[in-house]
C-alpha cells in the first residue's frame, strides 16, 4: 500500500504530557505543546483510535481517502480499496466495532456508509435504505453493535439493527431544521437513549430514536454541531455549537453557556477524559482549549499547532494513559 503523503498532520499531544493535569508521569518531549506526527498533505476530518490495539489509528480526509498507522502515528498507509474514487470526497466520521474492533464503518460526504471487516483493508459500501448518501456522524450501539445510527444532512436519522446491511430512517419528532444533523451521542449506560445535534438544535430519543423530543431549553445556539456525554454521569451533557459550549445536568432539560476563557465560540468537537471526566477538551477554529473543572473556565493548550483549525479531537487513555489526539 502506498505511504500517505495527502495528508496535512495528525498532531498528537500525549507523547507530549500534559503536565497540568493530574496524573504522575513522564514528559517525554515538553509540555503542553503539540507535536507533528505524520501524515502530510490533505484536510483530516475522521479519527479513531483501535479500543483494544490502540497503537493502530485511522484517518479520514477530504479528497486523500483513508489512512491507517499501526505505530501510533509513526507511518502511515492509504487504505482505499472499495472506497471508489476519490476526487471531492470527503470522509467525515469513523466508527470502529467495539466487539470486534477489526469491524469499521466510514461515512462520506456523496457515498453513503463504508463498512470493513478486515481493518480497512477493503471496504464495500451498505447504502440499502439510506435515502441520502452524505453522512456526518455515525454512532454504535456499546452493547449491540449490530445496531448503528447514521446522521445525514437534510434527511434525518437513519438506524440499523444488522450491522449496516440496510436502514430505516428514524425521525419522527424532528422538525424540518432537525433533519440536518450534526452529531450523535449515545448513553453509555442506557443506550436506548441517544441524542442528536442539529442545525435545529438538540433532540433527545428515548426509545432508539423511535420518537425524538426538543432538549433545547437555553440552547441560544441552535447549532449543536458536536455532543459529548459525561461516562461516568450521563444526565450531564456538553454541545459544542457556533456559540461556543453548552453545559445540560439533567439530560438537555436546560442548558447554560460555559465560555469564561474560551477565545473562539466556533466549536466543532469535543472530548471528555473518560477516567476523569471533569477535564474536557474543546476544538474550535481558533485552537484547542482544556478545561479541568467540567467546563466552569478554559484555557488555551495550542501551542506548536502549525493550523488552528480543529476538526476533531480523540482521549486515547490506554496509550500513555493520557494520550489526546488531535486532527486538523
Amino acid at each position: 500500500m502506498r505511504r500517505a503523503t495527502a495528508l496535512r498532520r495528525i498532531l498528537v499531544l500525549g507523547f507530549v504530557i500534559l503536565s497540568n493535569m493530574n496524573y504522575a508521569s513522564t514528559v517525554f518531549a515538553g509540555t503542553n505543546v503539540w507535536t507533528s506526527n505524520g501524515p502530510e498533505g490533505g484536510r483530516i476530518h475522521a479519527l479513531a483510535v483501535d479500543p483494544t490495539t490502540p497503537d493502530t489509528i485511522y484517518a479520514g480526509t477530504y479528497a486523500g481517502g483513508v489512512f491507517r498507522s499501526t505505530d501510533a502515528g509513526a507511518n502511515w498507509s492509504a487504505i482505499d480499496i472499495g472506497l471508489g474514487s476519490l476526487d471531492d470526497q470527503a470522509f467525515f466520521t469513523l466508527a470502529i466495532d467495539p466487539v470486534t474492533p477489526t469491524t469499521l464503518y466510514i461515512g462520506s460526504s456523496d457515498g453513503g456508509v463504508f463498512k470493513s471487516t478486515d481493518s480497512g483493508e477493503s471496504w464495500s459500501a451498505v447504502n440499502t435504505g439510506l435515502t441520502l448518501l452524505r453522512i456526518y456522524c455515525l454512532a454504535i450501539h456499546p452493547g449491540t453493535p449490530t445496531t448503528l445510527y447514521a446522521a445525514t444532512w437534510g434527511h434525518g436519522v437513519f438506524r440499523s439493527t444488522n450491522s449496516g446491511e440496510s436502514w430505516t430512517a428514524v425521525n419522527t419528532g424532528l422538525d424540518s431544521s432537525a433533519l440536518y444533523v450534526y452529531s450523535l451521542a449515545i448513553d453509555p449506560v442506557t443506550p436506548d437513549i441517544l441524542y442528536a445535534g442539529t442545525h435545529g438544535g438538540a433532540f433527545r430519543s428515548t426509545n432508539s430514536g423511535g420518537y425524538w423530543s426538543p432538549v433545547n431549553a437555553g440552547l441560544t445556539n441552535p447549532h449543536a454541531k458536536t455532543l459529548a456525554i459525561d461516562p461516568m454521569t450521563t444526565t450531564t451533557l456538553y454541545a459544542g455549537t457556533n456559540g461556543g459550549v453548552f453545559k445540560s445536568t439533567n439530560s438537555g432539560g436546560n442548558w447554560s453557556p460555559i465560555n469564561t476563557g474560551l477565545t473562539n465560540f466556533q466549536v466543532n468537537t469535543l472530548a471528555i477524559n473518560p477516567s476523569s471526566p471533569t477535564t474536557l477538551y474543546a476544538g474550535t477554529v481558533g485552537g484547542v482549549f482544556q478545561s479541568r473543572n467540567s467546563g466552569e473556565d478554559w484555557s488555551m493548550v495550542s501551542s506548536g499547532l502549525t493550523s488552528t483549525e480543529v476538526r476533531a479531537l480523540v482521549i486515547d487513555l490506554t496509550f500513555c494513559h493520557k494520550c489526546v489526539r488531535e486532527m486538523v
